[in-house]
């Protein structure tokens, strides 16, 4: 039986401030919102049974939105009635996902963009190849804690001659 490479369909991100966060991605990156803000409830319905299958028995309501990156990724967006943002939202140590990746051949504009809507640059600009390939890469934040990077080229392009 032949393994085939499966397709990415969507993240979930965790916020505490669901239209502001929406506002941000999509003012900032260009997302499209394919379904706006809406409030689901502990309850019988389908999409609540589905939920309480997810997060158990204990939650009563939270509010979510849907968006859509320029390649159709989906992005979920949660926002929970008892949210904490952690003091460190970057313990790469952990075991568990750390970041996301967004691409934009244009890191600089987008970075200052990002600062001007709240987020921060974590690290400079750097670069893959220096003086052989244009391949850049940073690390960036959200007004919310979101850690995620921006490539100025393709994952397959960045590392598709080895890296390092």
């Amino acid at each position: 039986m032949f393994t085939y490479p499966k397709t990415f369909s969507h993240i979930g991100l965790s916020v505490p401030k669901l239209e502001q966060a929406v506002k941000f991605y999509t003012e900032v990156l260009g997302w499209y919102v394919i379904m706006k803000p809406s409030e689901i409830e502990n309850d019988d319905t389908p999409i609540g049974q589905m939920c309480r299958d997810v997060f158990g028995e204990d939650w009563r309501t939270f509010r979510i939105a849907h968006l859509a990156t320029g390649d159709k990724i989906g992005v979920e967006m949660f926002e929970f009635p008892e949210n904490e943002t952690p003091n460190n939202n970057f313990e790469y140590w952990k075991t568990g996902i750390f970041h996301f990746c967004i691409q934009d051949p244009d890191i600089e504009g987008l970075v200052e963009k990002i600062k001007l809507h709240g987020g921060k640059q974590r690290m400079p600009i750097r670069e893959y190849y220096p003086g052989d390939k244009p391949y850049r890469m940073v690390y960036v934040e959200d007004p919310f804690g979101n850690i995620f990077e921006i490539y100025s080229h393709s994952y397959e392009l960045t590392y598709s001659q080895g890296a390092y």
